[in-house]
């Protein structure tokens, strides 16, 4: 049966990338897991939030690099939450969810925060609870650096080219991909192959339904879990 995750927390709910939207899917035993952004304090501190600048969900402005942690605690989020940090997130979720850590950075930002995440993760002893992704393939590769038993997965936009070199080169063995490019044929190869597919971010009710008749294993990567439990 295809898993529900839900998209940084349930955030049709609750503010995104909070406590409050993490709370919520620790409560509904048909949420699998959630995903969330880990971004990183100008002095070192790993941070759930998924913009690089504060400007949109918060009431900061600036970049999340250059803020240090003790300010990013002040700010408010929808004026009644607040920017979590990834050991607050961990302690809350050990046994009740598996998480679906994504790594941001662009082009060289956050040197080193695949460390930084994977010691947090040994600390909590939550290696099986948690997977870590990201759009940059060279950090996932990295990761194998500091840990063989945390799973690993790509964040992909469209289909690219010479997808199992990647995935070889990188270790990792999900595939998190945007819904529209995955096909019924695409979908049996890679699952039969052993890979995992998450489906993002699926939002209508119609496309979460085609979603899940492609391939019974894909899991639902969604803002509104909700309209996905009918069909499981």
């Amino acid at each position: 049966m295809n898993r529900c995750m839900a998209h940084r927390g349930w955030s049709s709910r609750a503010p995104e990338n909070t406590m409050a939207a993490f709370q919520l899917a620790f409560q509904e035993p048909r949420i699998h897991s959630i995903e969330m952004d880990v971004q990183v304090s100008k002095d070192g501190v790993p941070i759930i939030i998924h913009d690089f600048t504060l400007d949109r969900t918060t009431n900061g402005t600036g970049f999340v690099y250059q803020t240090p942690y003790l300010e990013l605690t002040q700010l408010k989020v929808e004026n009644t939450e607040r920017i979590p940090t990834l050991e607050e997130v961990l302690q809350a979720a050990r046994g009740k969810c598996r998480l679906n850590l994504e790594l941001k950075t662009a082009g060289g930002l956050y040197q080193g925060i695949e460390k930084k995440v994977v010691e947090l993760v040994q600390k909590y002893q939550m290696e099986q609870e948690v997977c870590l992704t990201s759009f940059d393939h060279q950090v996932i590769r990295e990761v194998r650096d500091h840990s063989t038993n945390i799973q690993t997965g790509l964040i992909l936009s469209g289909m690219p080219t010479l997808l199992e070199d990647q995935l070889k080169y990188t270790g990792a063995t999900i595939l998190s991909m945007e819904y529209p490019f995955i096909t019924k044929p695409f979908a049996e190869e890679m699952i039969g192959k052993g890979y995992q597919i998450v489906a993002w971010t699926v939002n209508k009710q119609e496309e979460i339904e085609r979603v899940m008749k492609i391939h019974p294993q894909i899991e639902i990567c969604t803002n509104y879990p909700d309209r996905m439990f009918p069909f499981m």
